[in-house]
C-alpha cells in the first residue's frame, strides 16, 4: 500500500477549505482516508495552515509520502512555528 500524505478539498463554491489527510494513493481525492493531520484555509486573509508535526514525522518514518503542495505547507508551517518560539 502506497501511503501518501495530501489535500481534500472541503468549504463551499468559490470558499475552498482543505483538510491534510493520509490516504492510499489509489483513492479517489475526496475518497477514504487514513488520519486527519491538518487543515489549510486559504480563504482566509492571511491563509491559515495547521499542521499536527508530530503525526508528519510518525507518517513520514512509516515511508509515507508527500505531494508537492502538503511538503510546501509543511515547510511554511515550521518557519511560522519557529518564529514563534
Amino acid at each position: 500500500m502506497a501511503v501518501t500524505m495530501r489535500m481534500t478539498r472541503t468549504g463551499s463554491r468559490n470558499n475552498p477549505s482543505f483538510r491534510i489527510v493520509v490516504t492510499d494513493s489509489r483513492y479517489p481525492r475526496d475518497g477514504r482516508f487514513l488520519e486527519t493531520i491538518g487543515t489549510y484555509e486559504p480563504a482566509k486573509s492571511p491563509a491559515t495552515v495547521q499542521i499536527d508535526a508530530d503525526r508528519v514525522d510518525y507518517w513520514r518514518s512509516k515511508g509515507a509520502t508527500m505531494s508537492e503542495t502538503v511538503s510546501q505547507l509543511v515547510k511554511r508551517n515550521a518557519k511560522a512555528v519557529a518564529e514563534t518560539k
